[in-house]
């Protein structure tokens, strides 16, 4: 591997351990080491090097947010009344739980965000009372998620 103008360049056995990771981060070095004939430290070190070109950001844990009581995903749309309140306004959607993403955007938004809630009446409180009371917010326009069709990381 190598890092060309902040591009990094992997190869196949790069791409294989990567590969290996992101269907199953639980893997062990050592298993894959087997898996593609190298050895623990290879794979070990090869993963070092991925880690210090920032290819790889870390690794987490996901749980299943349904089996906690999330059950509506929504996508709100935020205008505020103008551009300097934006970094406000991050800073207090970053206060609430419920907000797992948010995007600075092009386009009829200042900010898009991807929200979590138990069912829809928790999501209308969720709105009315933290997202919309927010200084400098003024409308939010929500998309309520059916089901999640496509959840994948890119491809290598």
């Amino acid at each position: 591997m190598k890092v060309v103008n902040e591009n990094v360049v992997i190869d196949g056995i790069d791409k294989t351990i990567l590969n290996f990771l992101m269907e199953d981060a639980k893997k062990s070095i050592l298993e894959i080491a087997r898996n593609i004939g190298i050895t623990g430290a290879a794979v070990h070190q090869r993963l070092r090097k991925l880690e210090k070109a920032g290819l790889i950001e870390g690794s987490k844990l996901m749980i299943n947010p349904r089996l906690l009581g999330y059950k509506t995903m929504a996508f709100v749309g935020v205008y505020l009344d103008k551009a300097v309140s934006n970094p406000q306004a991050v800073k207090q959607l970053s206060q609430i739980p419920e907000v797992i993403e948010c995007h600075y955007t092009t386009g009829n938004w200042s900010i898009f965000i991807k929200i979590l809630c138990k069912d829809n009446e928790h999501l209308m409180n969720v709105l009315n009372k933290n997202i919309q009371a927010i200084e400098g917010v003024s409308r939010t326009e929500t998309f309520i998620s059916l089901n999640q069709q496509i959840k994948r990381q890119i491809k290598i």
